[in-house]
């Protein structure tokens, strides 16, 4: 559902009660890149077996949010940082999944004393400007590619950008098939507001994020399918290595979707840490 209040008039707020964190903790869920901010039921069922409401914010430009050019990944974070103050959510659980894995960290980096952990699943790593090897492994690294030279440059390969298949294993379609088939539902819906939010996050990833992954002070699990081809294994190491308190889960046999049916892993294993 939506949260329509009056103070989160500039926020497109989702969650899976109308209040969330009043009998248990939150987890907030930074969703992938393109996708509405809607909770995903998956996600939803996935977080109340572990105890958890779930929060969902649409980053700008996605899901009816206004956009917010120039944004970096700090900028976008920031926005959800003002959501945890208005809601005065404490001891959250910040959730990324692929290009919701900066932002789940820069939450955490911006609000120390509201988020008691981080878990990361394929998520991107901070780019490495003149580094090839950011993109070794990638199927298709076009878009990103082209997102180094900035805004014009990204909105124009669109013209000419198509999925390439290789970028899922069989893993991966048959999640799309079977749990994760509203996630790929979700990505159609986002449609109905433009490729905005999309070309805006592929630039942030190629900027600098406004951060450093050593900022991220709360414990974190970085959840990686060895099999990836969207975003590859190269880029969880970089992150855990780059974070004091990290744990990496490396999945084998799985690629870039098939691996978010480990998040109920994620969140155990993060209460260990």
């Amino acid at each position: 559902m939506r949260l329509i209040r009056p103070e989160l008039a500039d926020h497109i707020v989702h969650a899976s009660v109308e209040q969330p964190g009043v009998e248990r903790p939150v987890l907030l869920w930074h969703h992938g890149s393109p996708q509405t901010g809607a909770v995903l039921p998956p996600v939803a069922a996935m977080a109340d077996a572990a105890g958890f409401d779930v929060v969902s914010i649409a980053r700008p430009a996605y899901g009816g949010a206004p956009l917010l050019p120039g944004r970096s990944v700090r900028d976008a974070a920031a926005r959800v940082a003002d959501v945890l103050d208005i809601l005065d959510l404490r001891d959250v659980v910040s959730v990324g999944a692929s290009g919701g894995g900066p932002h789940a960290l820069g939450v955490a980096a911006l609000s120390p004393e509201r988020v008691a952990g981080v878990v990361t699943l394929a998520s991107i790593a901070p780019f490495r400007p003149g580094d090839a090897s950011w993109f070794s492994g990638m199927a298709d690294p076009s878009g990103l590619r082209s997102a180094t030279a900035g805004i014009a440059s990204r909105t124009a390969h669109l013209d000419v950008e198509e999925f390439d298949p290789t970028s899922f294993v069989e893993a991966d379609y048959r999640a799309l098939e079977e749990t994760w088939a509203s996630l790929g539902e979700d990505v159609a819906a986002s449609a109905q507001w433009g490729s905005d939010g999309l070309v805006d996050d592929d630039v942030a990833f190629t900027r600098p994020w406004g951060f450093a992954l050593a900022d991220v002070v709360a414990p974190v699990v970085v959840v990686q399918g060895e099999l990836d081809r969207v975003i590859p294994p190269s880029h969880a190491t970089a992150i855990a290595g780059g974070i004091p308190q990290a744990t990496l889960l490396r999945i084998p046999d799985v690629g870039h979707i098939a691996v978010l049916d480990h998040l109920p892993a994620a969140l155990a294993a993060l209460q260990r840490i």
